[in-house]
């Protein structure tokens, strides 16, 4: 009969099998008030589910983190329950639980309207304060598909008609609803709570196939309490605020057209400051030991197919047939490129490690509905480097990387960072015993480094384990950027080799890294980050001189002058214009500072600094403002405090 290990390390040893709820009632009854779901081994379950052998056993109460996925999955249900009882006639579909909240799709005639959300909402919390036991049942495959042909749910059954043949499939009931779902759920609707919200409808199509039905995903959002909800709703209205496709039209950065899509027009101001970022970046990877390289656009699929790229991006690369009947492939990525770099001439472990660097120009044909902004993009500059090395000098270049990587974070304000440490996918090359070695070098440097690390397990890449630097923003939310990758099959498979000290021949390993991810990406985070109000020395324009009258014309262009010649990026607003509304409109465009000169100024060498959000002003000699402002302008690895370091 089962010992059922709880986390304390405690055993409570049971004559016949016992469930969690009933092991939660022994315990205490709050608990078994409190919990929701429950682990057995590690896996999540229902609080009714039958422990007949001995098994560790976590009870998860709806305050726990590891609740929230299954909270945000019992009120899918509750979605979909609402729209059948309001909306009879209605095919549900799938209904997941997704970061900050769920979904389901539904397919139906007539569109879903804002009216018809308060209206589903409200029934949910109807659904909610009924307390409907939610039970699961298990069906064989073949009666699932009867009843899903029975009630005419077509959708359903190609689901269940996709499943083995004699494998069980669970069922999950709530009042009149039933619904195929692996689980787990809460033990009733009424454990959910009142802490949810629905966003939006947006389209989608059945299994995400285009020339499939056209779906109505409803979007919401739930949390463990009101207040995680309504903090939630305050970020989302922040968010939309900082959108940067929004303040990137205001500001004159950058734009995107029908006839370009998923292509970035950069402006005047938005070139700027890519190239600030790119000219920063470039600095430091010249600091750090790199060589910078630049690889053909154009590939000739011989080389990606060779790589493995072909079989796995094939779709997602964009192709075109030369004259001699090649097919060329636009690069969807720099790594092979780089290994053809490397294998030019004869390599020693002398030479290693070896970091070759490249501002990539990539194109990947992704899906018009997923495009976004200039988040993501179908054509893309990736800051990518990739070092060859030997298998003992991946520990030492790893947390080289990682000391590089914090650090410009840090440079551009990022200091909270999460990592997540992404071992084999399940489609993958490489024997086990290579992905063995690589995901033990990985671990291997990430203690010696004192990462700590989360697991996010099969989401390595397809040639080996990968850290992701999660980074989380001034108003919480997280943005995954860099990635170290540790391979050992791309350079088997492109054939890479060095001359080892013995004299014999042997494989370098190949970390692939990126910083920034992408140049596009992280521009459009920094907008959101900033809000648009960027450091001075990202600024695109970092002063402008704004005259009061016309008899300050040529003292302004000499303080313009001035500026320039210090290195700022000056702007000169000569407009026959009142200076309060000079300077709203400059506020408006979020120039750092702003130097106001007229009469007296002219006469006494002087200028008035106005402050982006500040309504004071200060009157310095003309030599004083220029030098502070060309401080505060240099970028942080050429700042005086850098350098004094």
């Amino acid at each position: 009969m089962p010992a059922i290990t709880l986390p304390d390390g405690s055993v409570r040893s049971y004559d016949a099998p016992v469930t969690p709820a009933a092991v939660a009632a022994d315990i205490g009854p709050g608990l078994a008030k409190a919990a929701f779901i429950a682990e057995v081994d590690g896996k999540p379950v229902d609080l009714d589910h039958v422990i007949s052998e001995d098994a560790r056993l976590a009870l998860v109460t709806r305050k726990d983190d590891k609740a929230l996925a299954h909270i945000r999955h019992d009120c899918a249900h509750i979605l979909a329950e609402a729209v059948l009882e309001l909306y009879p006639g209605t095919q549900v579909t799938i209904g997941p639980s997704i970061d900050n909240g769920f979904y389901y799709d539904f397919y139906r005639d007539q569109p879903f309207t804002p009216d018809d959300l308060e209206k589903i909402e409200q029934r949910m919390h109807e659904i909610v304060d009924r307390d409907e036991k939610i039970v699961r049942e298990e069906w064989t495959r073949d009666q699932a598909v009867e009843h899903y042909k029975a009630t005419n749910e077509p959708f359903k059954v190609e689901l269940t008609e996709a499943i083995p043949q004699g494998e069980t499939i669970s069922f999950y009931r709530q009042g009149e609803f039933l619904d195929l779902c692996r689980g787990p759920h809460g033990p009733s609707t009424k454990g959910v709570g009142h802490a949810f919200k629905l966003m939006r409808v947006a389209g989608a199509y059945w299994r995400g196939d285009s020339n499939r039905e056209q779906l109505q995903r409803i979007y919401g959002t739930a949390f463990a309490d009101d207040k995680a909800l309504q903090a939630h709703l305050t970020m989302i209205e922040e968010a939309e605020k900082r959108d940067h496709r929004r303040l990137g039209r205001e500001l004159d950065l950058f734009h995107i057209q029908e006839e370009a899509v998923g292509s970035v027009f950069w402006h005047p101001k938005g070139w700027t400051l890519y190239r600030e970022i790119e000219m920063y970046i470039r600095r430091r990877l010249d600091a750090a030991g790199y060589q910078e390289i630049k690889t053909p656009q154009l590939i000739d699929r011989a080389l990606w197919e060779a790589s493995g790229h072909w079989d796995k991006f094939r779709e997602n690369m964009f192709t075109a047939n030369a004259e001699d009947d090649r097919v060329l492939a636009l690069k969807p990525m720099n790594c092979p490129g780089h290994v053809q770099v490397y294998k030019q001439g004869l390599k020693s472990y002398r030479d290693l490690p070896l970091r070759l660097a490249e501002f990539g120009s990539c194109h990947r044909n992704e899906p018009s509905g997923a495009l976004h902004g200039i988040m993501r993009v179908r054509a893309f500059t990736q800051d990518d480097a990739h070092i060859f090395c030997t298998e003992d000098q991946i520990t030492d270049e790893s947390i080289k990387f990682c000391d590089l990587l914090k650090s410009i974070y840090a440079d551009f304000g990022f200091r909270d960072i999460r990592i997540k440490f992404s071992d084999r996918p399940e489609v993958r090359a490489g024997e086990d015993a290579v992905w063995d070695r690589a995901e033990g070098a990985l671990r291997e440097a990430c203690d010696a480094a004192g990462l700590e690390t989360t697991l996010n397990p099969g989401e390595g890449a397809f040639y080996g384990p990968k850290l992701e630097f999660v980074l989380r923003d001034a108003i919480g939310r997280d943005w995954q950027c860099g990635t170290l990758q540790v391979d050992f099959v791309l350079p088997e498979r492109l054939d890479a080799t060095y001359v080892a000290e013995s004299g014999e021949r042997k494989r370098p390993v190949m970390l692939h890294r990126a910083i920034f991810g992408s140049m596009e990406r992280w521009i459009g985070i920094l907008i959101e980050q900033f809000s648009g109000r960027f450091p001075m020395w990202l600024a695109p324009v970092q002063v402008v001189v704004a005259t009061i009258t016309d008899a300050a014309e040529d003292y302004a262009r000499e303080v313009a002058a001035a500026c320039k010649a210090a290195g700022l990026r000056v702007a000169l607003d000569l407009r026959n214009e009142k200076i309060n509304y000079k300077v709203r409109e400059h506020s408006e465009a979020k120039v750092p500072a702003l130097l106001v000169v007229g009469a007296r100024e002219a006469e006494g060498k002087q200028v008035a600094v106005r402050r982006l959000g500040g309504k004071a002003q200060e009157i310095l000699a003309l030599d004083d403002a220029v030098h502070r402002l060309q401080d505060e302008a240099a970028a942080p690895d050429r700042s005086a405090s850098r350098s004094a370091e």
